[in-house]
């Protein structure tokens, strides 16, 4: 069916498990438990116990870099099309221009994290953005000639998104390299709610800007925004850059791009909110208009608050199943609504489904893919997101002009149902993989001895080898003496 595959990175969850699937011999647990302690920081050099608050600040960087994004979302349409006088054709090329400028890239992105440093790639990223900022304002000095403005503008809107590329991937590689692999699909789930916070309140404060001072305000919130960021950057301490050789391009695509082919199916349902959830209550007479869209919002930002966690603690594939269910359940529930209760219901439970796919999905891409590209692997994963909201918008308009809005919810819940099949595929691998380990390191010899005494006659063993050691009464077993010597005469 599916053929995974996964490049040196152990699996922390198997170690931890493994220590507790059969009763060792005294002398040994002690040297199992450290050897899965470090195992724990998958090659890394991150403390056992990282503390996650070492995240709190890569958030707030993330949070107001994020803002000069959310500053144009809703004025940019008004400044070309009313401003300029340009067709709705133009203003979708000026939009679109970011986002397909942040896909081509991803991957340079991450490959910059993991041979530079992730906190250069930050800087880097905030610095681009000033860039970005200084084209709008240039852009107004050639209103006069639209196309010519446009066009300044459209390269801008380019920049930015490769500023987008280069703030996200390098805050995500930041956070991995601080709070350790074994938190990932916090780290995602955490990093990923302060770019949605930023998305949502940067709309209003952009409209805001544009009331008092027109696209100029904006250009220059685009210019200060960045600025002050990186002042708040300088003092963070930083990570080295990963050492070893840095695997290429397609077998870390080779190691993620199960997971990442997952949270590109569930992405369509996040992709029909943006779109379609405010047309679709238009259309139904469903009042506030914004009520669908901000329950989504809340509830995912609250489930990631409160739960991000839970794709370490329970494995991400496992927890990615369950939420697939939940967000197609909503996606339904929405497509069936007929009052506003009905609808935010659904759009909450979309919301709540959504937000913990990413992150579980992300933290099996995690560890599939080799510690020294992290970053690169961090890309490529959220490349597929990238190609599904570029994709499944266009497709999902097609769908509702041929049959009404209310299909579109329809089929995005079938589209999101197929990330399961993916979930469960990962869940099965995971559940093999740990099998064969344990088989590995408890071969059936020491099973039978288990089976036959249990961890009550091991212990009386040990106990009687001991002090048959300390009274000169060898065992035969030379280990077993070693062993009595230094533990049971040490007691007696």
């Amino acid at each position: 069916m599916f053929d995974d595959q996964t490049i040196d990175a152990p699996t922390t969850d198997v170690s931890a498990k493994r220590t507790n699937a059969v009763p060792l011999e005294s002398g040994v647990a002690s040297t199992v438990s450290k050897n899965v302690e470090n195992e724990g920081g998958m090659g890394s050099t991150v403390p056992h116990n990282p503390s996650m608050t070492a995240l709190l600040p890569i958030m707030g960087v993330v949070l107001v870099a994020f803002l000069v994004i959310g500053l144009a979302l809703p004025v940019l349409p008004l400044h070309v099309h009313q401003g300029l006088g340009l067709s709705t054709f133009v203003v979708g090329l000026v939009t679109g221009s970011q986002f397909a400028a942040s896909l081509i890239s991803r991957v340079w992105s991450g490959h910059y994290a993991d041979r530079r440093g992730a906190k250069r790639a930050v800087v880097v990223g905030l610095l681009t953005a000033v860039v970005a900022g200084l084209l709008y304002l240039l852009s107004l000095r050639f209103v006069g000639t639209p196309w010519l403005s446009v066009t300044i503008l459209l390269f801008g809107r380019a920049l930015l998104g490769g500023a987008e590329s280069f703030v996200i991937t390098g805050a995500v590689s930041w956070g991995l390299a601080l709070a350790g692999p074994q938190n990932a699909g916090r780290v995602i789930a955490w990093v990923g709610m302060s770019m949605f916070a930023a998305l949502a309140f940067g709309a209003p404060v952009g409209t805001t800007l544009y009331a008092i001072g027109g696209f100029i305000a904006v250009a220059a919130a685009t210019i200060l925004v960045p600025l002050i960021t990186v002042l708040l950057v300088t003092p963070l301490r930083s990570v080295p850059a990963q050492r070893g050789a840095q695997a290429g391009l397609m077998k870390v695509l080779g190691a993620v791009w199960l997971p990442g082919f997952g949270s590109a199916l569930s992405s369509v349902g996040f992709g029909a909110m943006i779109a379609f959830s405010s047309l679709l209550s238009a259309e139904r007479g469903l009042s506030p208009l914004w009520l669908t869209f901000s329950a989504f919002a809340i509830a995912l930002v609250a489930a990631r608050l409160f739960l991000g966690h839970t794709p370490d603690k329970l494995g991400g594939a496992k927890v990615a199943l369950v939420c697939v269910f939940i967000e197609a359940g909503g996606l339904a529930l929405i497509w069936f609504a007929s009052n506003p209760v009905l609808a935010a219901a659904g759009a909450a439970l979309t919301g709540f489904g959504y937000s913990l796919v990413y992150p579980g999905l992300g933290v099996e891409a995690v560890r599939r893919a080799p510690p020294q590209s992290r970053g690169l692997s961090m890309g490529a994963y959220t490349v597929f997101l990238d190609v599904a909201l570029a994709f499944s918008s266009p497709a999902l308009g097609l769908i509702a002009g041929w049959t009404g809005l209310g299909s579109v919810f329809l089929a995005s819940a079938i589209l999101v149902l197929c990330a399961a099949v993916i979930a469960a595929w990962l869940l099965r691998k995971n559940s093999l993989k740990e099998k064969q380990s344990w088989r590995a390191d408890y071969p059936p010899a020491k099973r039978k001895i288990h089976q036959a005494g249990g961890s009550n006659e091991i212990h009386h063993r040990n106990t009687r080898h001991a002090v048959h050691a300390c009274l000169g009464f060898g065992t035969g077993r030379s280990d077993q003496d070693a062993r009595g010597r230094s533990h049971g005469c040490a007691r007696a």
